[in-house]
């Protein structure tokens, strides 16, 4: 038995008691307006413990519970002691379902953390590989975690600040419990006046348009191109493919300036026609560049093998290379509609009449002293959750059209 295998697992058990303490805890303070001072020490010993506990039960010849089971049982008797059965330093009377659910999170939380870091771990000696795995674990875990709370934190502020209502953010600006005592008619009041008020609807149809056309355009001219320089032989072809996104080593802000003089002049700004052409020219380059690459991953020979059969070039890209590109044309549809329904810049230079605003031109347009906070973040909501559900629709696709490709040619 070497007593650095036995550190390793002690310090992987304190690594995520103290890890699901602190997360726990604050998740708890924010959905119930209490102060949930998480007991960092008592939890680290607890994960400690729970993690010699499993190593040895998972390792032992002998029968009885589950080595999980045995873990979890121990590690919420040592916490429960070490916080005189407070661990959140909250009184048991005081919110006790979601004590009693942070609770179970943690102790779940845990078990499942420690069982799938110090899977195959023994209390004897380890090998330089195995202390490596668990490093591994451990690390992909803090990763995980880490990009949660960045990903879903700003996202749950802004969906529990776009529920309360005036008084209450005066009140308490940091309380981001929800109050189910408004009813379903006060929880979601800012959206029906957004609504109702403030144009949103309008907002949403312009963007939709707007982006929609986009990606039609986009289609329009990058598919033929893609095809054109992934298949066909032509003076100045491998410079035109390499050099095909150096339009993105132009920051926006630089073409902004001049695009609005050009277009004043020309009578396109403050109009979607305008927008209509600025953004695909900024997203056909990348489009192009996405489908060349899924293009030359195509067998030559079906292509071929229809020019022999009597069909044009046309034909042979309508008929065999599109239908087997649906993969790479969604993705590439995604990436451009999620690009157009945000972008903000243009938007901002060119527009200037509320009814033809985009949504994230419409957004900004609350952020003012006039408008309550909770407005604006139910616009945020609005113009997030959209674009998050044809993601999250699409991601299969979109995972496709990224990889296809990307070894062969």
């Amino acid at each position: 038995m070497r007593p650095g295998s036995i550190l390793l697992i002690a310090i992987t058990g304190l690594i995520w008691g103290v890890t699901a303490m602190v997360v726990i805890g604050v998740t708890l303070t924010l959905i119930t307006g209490e102060v949930a001072l998480p007991q960092a020490t008592a939890a680290g010993v607890a994960g400690l413990i729970g993690a010699l506990v499993l190593v040895w039960r998972q390792t032992a010849d002998i029968k009885g519970m589950p080595a999980w089971v045995l873990s979890a049982v121990v590690l919420t008797l040592v916490l429960l002691l070490g916080t005189f059965a407070a661990p959140f330093t909250l009184p048991l009377n005081n919110v006790p379902l979601w004590q009693l659910a942070g609770l179970l999170a943690f102790v779940a939380s845990v078990t499942a953390a420690n069982h799938v870091s110090l899977n195959g771990a023994t209390l004897g000696s380890m090998s330089r590989y195995e202390r490596e795995v668990i490093y591994i674990r451990i690390f992909k875990g803090i990763g995980f975690v880490v990009f949660t709370i960045i990903v879903a934190l700003p996202f749950y502020v802004m969906v529990m600040t776009s529920l309360k209502s005036q008084q209450a953010l005066l009140a308490n600006p940091l309380d981001l419990s929800i109050d189910l005592s408004q009813g379903f008619d006060g929880l979601f009041r800012s959206y029906v006046e957004l609504f109702t008020q403030f144009n949103f609807g309008r907002y949403l149809m312009v963007s939709a348009i707007v982006s929609v056309g986009t990606v039609i355009l986009t289609l329009l001219f990058s598919v033929p191109g893609a095809y054109a320089v992934s298949r066909l032989r032509f003076p100045g072809q491998a410079l035109l493919s390499r050099s095909v996104l150096l339009i993105y080593m132009v920051p926006a802000i630089v073409l902004v300036i001049p695009l609005y003089a050009v277009f004043s002049q020309l009578g396109l700004r403050n109009t979607l026609t305008g927008l209509l052409i600025v953004y695909p020219a900024t997203t056909i380059p990348v489009a192009l560049y996405m489908l060349q690459g899924y293009f030359r991953g195509l067998p030559s020979e079906l292509e071929e093998a229809g020019l022999m059969d009597g069909l044009s070039r046309l034909g042979v890209i309508m008929k065999i290379t599109l239908p087997l590109s649906l993969p790479a044309l969604a993705s590439v549809s995604l990436y451009v509609f999620m690009i157009a329904w945000n972008e903000f810049l243009f938007a901002f230079m060119f527009l200037d009449d509320p009814d033809i605003f985009t949504l994230s031109r419409g957004v900004v347009s609350l952020n003012s002293s006039e408008v309550p906070r909770q407005h604006l973040m139910a616009g945020a909501v609005i113009a997030t959750v959209p674009v998050l559900f044809i993601f999250l629709w699409f991601e299969r696709f979109l995972v496709q059209g990224l990889t296809a490709g990307s070894v062969k040619g």
